[in-house]
């Protein structure tokens, strides 16, 4: 903790112990690198400054903010939870652990993180970081994920944390330590402030532990999409109810699997809105090609002008280029607007 005083980075979120601030930075640093939260962050506390405005805000404009960071039901949920809280709790995150759990998409990382942080409750946490200083500095020879490990690191979270103040300084400390200094590769070790103590630095197996489970391949997606252009516009299709990034807006997508980009003529059938209708874009020529990764898919796309045949079809909107900063869309579809641009 006296190492953390000294060596903390200064991150905004860390400048109040607003129980607010610090649920929505949580939930955005989750999956998600400090530097990538820098710049959301920022711009969502200020579009709503209080639970009360989250609570009130459509989803749409909720989305629109967290487009690009990922895991689109965080957001969903944080504007569940924020109702919630509003209803049942008097607009103010709940103190118990109990009460915490129950809110949409509060899981024990977070409530642990909130109710430590914003009020020094002795709750314990783990992450990421977390497993690996433990797993380091305890030595403990367990694949990272497995039941046995998470059981191994919440035990010795509860038994560290604090009792009598300070429970979220010392959070804090053992994940900036994970984050700045107990690094996955080539941990800066002589900068440790427990160093002497880590049973990895003293047998030099470090660069084992935490000990990581076989990893798997990512699966390979192709995808072909189109921008289709008229009078400054841009046609969108919504991504449906219930399925990945449901809600979102991205550019006419479509999977080419087996079928060579180079003859987007045999495109057609896979534009069919519904067996037996006409093909609703006509591809034209190449406008360039991106990467983008979901998960565990890897996804490799080219991107085509197009024009629209006939009618729009249901869920596929036209917007000017200026209203897209605002739209809740997905992370790739930014992309495509960089490469069409």
């Amino acid at each position: 903790m006296e190492w953390y005083s000294r060596e903390c980075r200064a991150l905004p979120w860390r400048e109040s112990r607003d129980s607010y601030r610090v649920w929505i930075s949580e939930a955005m640093l989750q999956q998600t690198r400090v530097e990538t939260v820098l710049s959301y962050w920022p711009r969502f506390v200020e579009r709503f400054p209080t639970l009360e405005d989250l609570s009130e805000a459509e989803e749409d404009e909720v989305l629109a903010l967290w487009s690009g960071l990922g895991y689109y039901n965080r957001a969903r949920k944080l504007r569940e939870a924020a109702i919630e809280i509003v209803r049942q709790h008097g607009g103010e995150f709940p103190r118990t652990r109990e009460e915490a759990l129950a809110l949409a998409g509060v899981g024990p990382y977070t409530a642990g993180a909130v109710l430590s942080i914003a009020y020094d409750l002795p709750e314990a946490l783990v992450d990421g970081n977390v497993q690996r200083v433990f797993s380091r500095l305890f030595g403990i020879d367990e694949v990272a994920g497995s039941t046995r490990m998470n059981r191994l690191l919440w035990s010795l979270a509860g038994e560290l944390v604090p009792r009598s103040g300070g429970a979220g300084t010392w959070n804090q400390a053992v994940m900036e330590l994970g984050a700045t200094v107990c690094v996955p590769r080539s941990p800066r070790c002589g900068e440790c402030p427990v160093r002497r103590g880590c049973v990895a630095h003293r047998e030099g197996r470090t660069g084992e532990l935490p000990r990581m489970p076989e990893k798997r391949e990512p699966t390979l997606v192709q995808l072909s999409i189109f921008v289709a252009e008229r009078e400054g516009a841009v046609l969108l299709e919504q991504r449906p109810v219930g399925g990945r990034m449901a809600g979102l807006w991205q550019f006419p997508t479509i999977e080419v699997s087996d079928l060579p980009i180079e003859q987007p003529g045999e495109l057609f059938p896979r534009l069919l809105p519904r067996a037996g209708e006409s093909p609703v874009l006509s591809p034209g020529g190449p406008l360039g090609a991106l990467r983008h990764s979901i998960t565990r898919y890897s996804i490799r796309a080219e991107v085509h002008s197009a024009e629209l045949v006939g009618e729009v079809p249901s869920g596929w909107r036209w917007f000017d280029r200026g209203q897209l900063e605002d739209l809740a869309l997905t992370g790739m579809a930014r992309k495509v607007l960089r490469v069409s641009e």
